[in-house]
């Protein structure tokens, strides 16, 4: 069993309800190997997390941009909320290492691994919820989560990387980049993809995902970075 008081120490954040806390890391993994763990997994929080991480963010990002349109404070709010952002935040606070999975789960990495590591911050955060109440998970998050704002900001990380590439080639060679699959491998339930970024004939960059759609962006970021480089001015089609 993991020792949650070291958490609760590094966190400097106490329950009263131990099993709340224990519970928001129990997978459902774990429970198919510990038919008798004394917890259930932690999907209802995770629920209950997510509802709480929404309205907080939302509430805060609505106040913070007033200038902004639904569409932008929707892209900002999706920047600061996805899997990957929320596994890194977990992986700060150390949550990696007292994770309840199964052996199995245990050994996963890449795309399984942050899914695991975001749905448990959300669980967490509903755990938090039902203990201390929304405005110390407002404090919580801003600590943790919602500091992360002015660097997406700064980096237009809630821009799609996508549309701002199609729009900048448009603009400068009227022609509309598409994307190819070049490989994938993997597992079924764990695919991997390689996308090929293409103006006209000509291969501008490949990037790698565990879905077709990550691997496009990742392309696509790549294709900017090179634009502002300077190095698709001397295309020839």
């Amino acid at each position: 069993m993991k020792n949650f008081e070291n958490l609760e120490k590094n966190l400097k954040i106490f329950f009263k309800n131990k099993s709340l806390l224990i519970e928001s890391f129990c997978h459902r993994s774990f429970l198919n190997e510990n038919p008798n763990f004394p917890y259930p997994c932690n999907e209802r929080l995770e629920f209950l997390g997510d509802a709480v991480l929404e309205l907080i963010t939302t509430d805060y990002i609505f106040k913070a941009f007033p200038e902004k349109s639904e569409g932008e404070l929707t892209r900002i709010r999706a920047s600061l909320v996805n899997s990957k952002m929320l596994a890194d935040v977990s992986k700060k606070l150390g949550f990696e290492n007292y994770l309840l999975l199964s052996k199995g789960e245990e050994k996963s990495q890449g795309k399984a691994k942050e899914r695991i590591l975001a749905n448990t911050f959300e669980a967490f955060l509903g755990a938090l919820y039902l203990e201390f109440g929304l405005d110390f998970c407002k404090s919580f998050l801003e600590k943790n989560l919602l500091y992360l704002l002015p660097k997406i900001l700064e980096k237009k990380m809630f821009e799609d990387p996508k549309t701002k590439f199609q729009e900048l080639i448009q603009e400068k060679f009227k022609i509309t980049p598409i994307y190819k699959v070049l490989e994938e491998f993997g597992p079924e339930h764990e695919k991997t993809f390689v996308v090929g970024l293409y103006i006209g004939e000509n291969l501008i960059s490949k990037g790698k995902g565990f879905s077709k759609q990550e691997a496009e962006k990742k392309a696509a970021q790549k294709g900017l970075e090179m634009e502002e480089k300077g190095l698709l001015n001397n295309l020839s089609f």
